[in-house]
């Protein structure tokens, strides 16, 4: 009748991008916004952390763990026609003049973050907004439910 506590598996290890989001996402309240991970904005896209402030703006945050990673990246621009802001999360010895001018940048790690360059504002229009905020609040209610109840996965 109960499921066995036991027999839930820990996680598996971060990936340097993963403790990259982990060091934003701790960051982000101090400027008011929360945070989800890997959000699917419109098919197609998955963004690394999405922010969501306490006056609806929408920040998409991409986060590159080498010059690898940032190369082989090339949906990036598609990401923002679903936010107010964009940026680039890397770590201190990123080659940070790869990075596109007019984009944001913020320096992390797996423990926190600093914002160094404010990505331009480009505001979403209001219905897009509204789409967005929806889908922000669906999304993180289906993640604490599969954190409080992971036998039962709602549909993603």
């Amino acid at each position: 009748m109960f499921a066995d506590m036991t027999q839930i598996s820990s996680p598996s290890p971060m990936q340097p991008g993963q403790l990259l989001a982990r060091g934003v996402c701790r960051h982000m309240p101090a400027y008011g916004f929360v945070t989800i991970e890997e959000f699917v904005p419109t098919r197609g896209l998955r963004v690394d952390v999405m922010a969501l402030g306490p006056k609806g703006e929408v920040w998409v945050i991409e986060c590159k763990s080498s010059r690898a990673d940032f190369a082989s990246d090339q949906k990036w621009q598609g990401y923002l026609d679903w936010c107010d802001r964009y940026f680039w999360a890397v770590d201190a010895d990123f080659p940070t003049d790869l990075l596109p001018e007019g984009t944001g940048l913020i320096i992390a790690d797996a423990f926190d973050a600093e914002i160094i360059r404010m990505g331009p504002e480009d505001k979403l229009a209001p219905a897009r907004r509204k789409v967005m905020v929806q889908k922000f609040a669906q999304h993180a209610a289906r993640r604490l439910h599969a954190l409080r109840d992971p036998g039962v996965s709602p549909l993603f």
